[in-house]
């Protein structure tokens, strides 16, 4: 369930291999050895045996089956700062489905028999200092240890990456200061992880939007990152397209504008040759020559097909664009840098005084050009984006890769799971390892 719709979603979408989830295939080794023992102890009717146990004073440590020995359990990160949360609906969904035991090849769920406790996706955690002993967990469940050991790790794997990923996008999102960001690390993991990366970037966008009181729109760019929220990926060309074309960027544009339905936007991507200047002009006198053209004949459907929506610098940041001359330390005038982007902007809004047009025209003309949108890719993280913005460049988009998916440092966002109490003689006894706790959370709710 989002905090945003106050829908969990269910395995139906989640298409668990709940099989061998049940069978520990994707469970550490030691949850596996653990269950097999607490199996083979419940098996034999053991009982506590030991001199050192922690129990309270006054309390009887006779009669303690470990076997089936219940746990109050609490799943929580330890991220610096506010953690936007993503991964609950999927873990709720593994205990609720690979909760049990098996007996004689066939598998006995026993989810039925949980208490759990749960945050929403969207909801956030704060934690000042990352102290263990402060966290506010987003899971908490009760109910014998053995029939839900196995699942400690997958559970926590999918809280990790996906409050990661919502974390890193919803502080990319506060630096931008209510600028869109293209959701754009597909390309640094493996495919199987696109539906939850996308999903995990759409709760940080409404996120955000509910926190600032913005309306941006996720902007995703693989179908797969939408699958999960009936989102869908979004594109223009690749350098790839413009080498096809022999390195010519505005005939590719061209041909991109003839062919493809008008509602995908006209981004062209302008550092094919390092000259983005001159191919940005290069294909805004293509794209309007053709635009005004077609509104001349009456063409008006076909004319929104050659509306120039942005351009986008992507420069290496081992290149200095030929716009960009040296000046004081080399190193800053590398990559996409304030200095070009207020170059193409430049550029952009002055295009129109140079073309030779009916008097009449130019302010149409004029519109046309200031309406370019600068898209800027290329090593961005909030660090960059911050200093573009107090520096005011005009870059309308941020397209942001590889960061999104950091996870050290500050960004890093390792969930946990601890059993902090057991079930002894019919009452909850605190059993925490030392350094740990029993926590609340006043946005958990009871799940079932």
């Amino acid at each position: 369930m989002s905090i945003f719709n106050k829908t969990r979603l269910t395995n139906e979408t989640f298409k668990l291999d709940v099989d061998r989830m049940r069978r520990g295939w994707y469970s550490d080794k030691y949850f596996e050895n653990i269950n097999r023992m607490l199996i083979a102890l419940a098996k034999e009717g053991y009982t506590y045996s030991g001199f050192y146990h922690n129990l309270p004073q006054g309390v009887s440590s006779e009669n303690i089956e470990i076997g089936d020995i219940e746990v109050e359990m609490q799943w929580f990160t330890r991220r610096l700062g506010t953690t936007v949360i993503v991964g609950v609906d999927k873990a709720l969904e593994m205990l609720r489905h690979c909760t049990g035991y098996w007996e004689n090849d066939q598998f006995i769920e026993t989810a039925d028999k949980l208490e759990v406790w749960a945050v929403q996706d969207g909801d956030v955690t704060d934690s000042a200092d990352g102290n263990p002993m402060n966290v506010e967990p987003v899971i908490k469940v009760r109910g014998r240890y053995r029939d839900f050991a196995l699942l400690e790790t997958p559970t926590l794997g999918i809280l990790t990456r996906s409050s990661r990923v919502s974390t890193n996008v919803y502080q990319t999102l506060t630096a931008a200061r209510g600028k869109p960001v293209l959701f754009f690390p597909a390309r640094f993991d493996l495919h199987e992880v696109q539906a939850s990366d996308g999903y995990a970037y759409n709760i940080a966008v409404q996120r955000f939007n509910m926190d600032y009181s913005q309306k941006l729109g996720p902007y995703v760019s693989t179908d797969a990152q939408g699958d999960w929220w009936g989102g869908a990926g979004g594109g223009t060309v690749a350098h790839a397209a413009i080498a096809s074309f022999l390195g010519d960027t505005a005939e590719a544009m061209m041909e991109f504008a003839r062919i493809l339905p008008a509602n995908i936007p006209r981004i062209a991507l302008v550092d094919f040759n390092n000259d983005s200047v001159r191919d940005s002009l290069r294909v805004l006198n293509a794209m309007f020559a053709k635009y005004s053209e077609l509104l001349d004949s009456g063409n008006i459907e076909e004319a929104e097909k050659y509306k120039l929506y942005g351009i986008r610098l992507d420069t290496s940041g081992t290149l200095r664009d030929v716009s960009v001359l040296p000046l004081g330390d080399a190193s800053l005038d590398l990559g996409v840098n304030p200095r070009l982007v207020f170059n193409i902007r430049q550029a952009l809004d002055s295009a129109s005084e140079n073309w030779n047009m009916p008097e009449a025209q130019k302010e149409a003309a004029l519109e046309y050009c200031r309406n370019v949108k600068i898209v800027v890719s290329g090593g961005f993280n909030p660090e960059k984006i911050r200093k573009f913005e107090k520096l005011g460049v005009p870059a309308d988009i941020y397209a942001v890769g590889s960061y999104l998916f950091s996870n050290n440092g500050t960004t890093a966002s390792d969930f946990t799971a601890d059993v902090v109490r057991v079930k002894i003689h019919g009452e909850w006894l605190d059993m925490p390892k030392v350094g740990r706790r029993p926590r609340d959370n006043a946005n958990m709710e009871r799940v079932w």
